[in-house]
């Protein structure tokens, strides 16, 4: 392909959020929030971006699809999706596999490169940094190698956890990836 014809990684996230937004009717507007963010200047993928970022993120399964890795993430104290801040870079997909492999030691994943789940979170103040927004855009990865992980610096801990135990997770956002994943099995 012609360098002067290929797609920017700005214009396919825009392409993909727009996607995310006719696959998702209910999540329109999150979609259309996301969209309107990433139209909003050139430094939202820069954390330099007060007000708020695009991070990255995953839903790390393991090889059969029944269970997930989480991450009990060490700053926040919560059990969560790997991930973390694009730093400049635009290809979210990119940066969620990066992460992925950077937080779990796990080295043989899949990304799948269609948006699987959008959520805006607000991060409170910490030390000198204000509260801030993460506009986190999330990517299905699978695991076609060993499952056995290590634990980064950046964890007090990894789990494997079964996603049909997690309906009743104290995470909302987890719940929700564990539905979204639950309905597109029984579709497929």
């Amino acid at each position: 392909m012609n360098p002067a014809t290929q797609i920017s990684d700005l214009q396919l996230l825009f392409a993909n959020l727009r996607a995310y937004a006719q696959a998702h009717p209910t999540e329109r507007h999150i979609a259309q929030a996301f969209i309107d963010f990433l139209a909003s200047g050139d430094d939202v993928f820069l954390r330099t971006r007060m007000d708020g970022h695009f991070t990255a993120s995953c839903w790390l399964l393991s090889a059969d699809g029944e269970r997930v890795l989480l991450t009990h993430h060490r700053k926040l104290a919560r059990w969560l999706q790997l991930g973390g801040h694009a730093d400049g870079q635009m290809d979210l997909a990119k940066v969620a596999l990066t992460e992925a492999i950077e937080e779990s030691g796990l080295s043989d994943l899949a990304v799948e490169p269609s948006i699987f789940d959008l959520d805006a979170h607000l991060i409170p103040a910490r030390g000198g940094e204000a509260a801030h927004t993460h506009w986190d855009v999330r990517f299905v990865l699978r695991c076609a190698g060993s499952e056995n992980y290590q634990v980064s610096a950046e964890s007090l801990a990894l789990a494997w956890l079964p996603i049909a135990q997690m309906h009743d997770y104290p995470d909302a956002s987890l719940q929700r990836m564990a539905r979204k994943w639950q309905a597109r099995t029984l579709i497929g």
